[in-house]
């Protein structure tokens, strides 16, 4: 047993599936193949909602490809009155984020399985925060990706498509019909996409002059705005 974990380090496998747990904001997760690791750069997206809406407020939130449930499940043990929905496009994805939701007691997430926005056509019931930490790696750059990424995480939590950007057009499109007057979108950008992400948003002329926000790290990580 203990040999058989050492060898699945040896051949790349990131030390979170081995264990299957990540912490994120001092929480623990259950993760697998079928979710991408949480990473530290990511609590930088939840302290932003959290500085726009105080604990005592019960703002709607949806929160676009969630993956391990992470962000989620996080605003809702922060902020107790929020209405929270979480959608996925992965039925897999789903099944981890429910597993790390009902473990931390949380079971009035609404967990919903489509693409992006689709399977909430028909819903007119607007949001006051539409959060996500979309894939943005060029399909191009994939190949040159560390090991552990590469060959363990799930593509499709990390393919940006061409340019990396064709989920941050996709959501920033659709935002404006699901969000309320003043109603905020937050995304997550990669390393240097902050400023076209940005400018994605400004084009709609949807939305207010987007705030570009820094990690911990100095790197430009959150993209933040709402709809005028």
């Amino acid at each position: 047993m203990f040999q058989n974990l050492i060898t699945r380090r040896i051949n790349g496998e990131p030390v979170s599936y081995i264990i299957g747990r990540k912490e994120f904001w001092s929480l623990p997760f259950k993760v697998n193949p079928a979710v991408m690791i949480p990473r530290p750069e990511t609590e930088t997206l939840v302290e932003v909602a959290l500085k726009i809406f105080s604990p005592c407020s019960s703002p709607s939130i949806l929160e676009i490809g969630t993956g391990s449930g992470a962000i989620s499940i996080t605003l809702a043990t922060e902020l107790p009155q929020a209405s929270i929905s979480a959608i996925d496009i992965s039925p897999e994805a789903l099944s981890a984020a429910k597993e790390n939701a009902f473990s931390h007691g949380m079971r009035s997430i609404r967990f919903i399985e489509g693409n992006l926005f689709e399977p909430l056509e028909g819903e007119r019931t607007p949001f006051d925060l539409i959060i996500s930490n979309p894939p943005y790696i060029p399909t191009n750059e994939i190949p040159h990706l560390p090991p552990g990424i590469r060959d363990y995480e799930p593509a499709i939590a990390f393919d940006g498509g061409a340019d990396g950007l064709t989920f941050y057009r996709a959501i920033v499109q659709k935002a404006p019909d699901y969000l309320k007057p003043g109603g905020y979108l937050l995304l997550e950008a990669g390393t240097g996409q902050g400023h076209d992400v940005a400018k994605i948003m400004v084009e709609t002329k949807k939305f207010s002059l987007p705030e570009i926000i820094k990690d911990l790290s100095g790197i430009e990580r959150v993209v933040k705005t709402y709809r005028i």
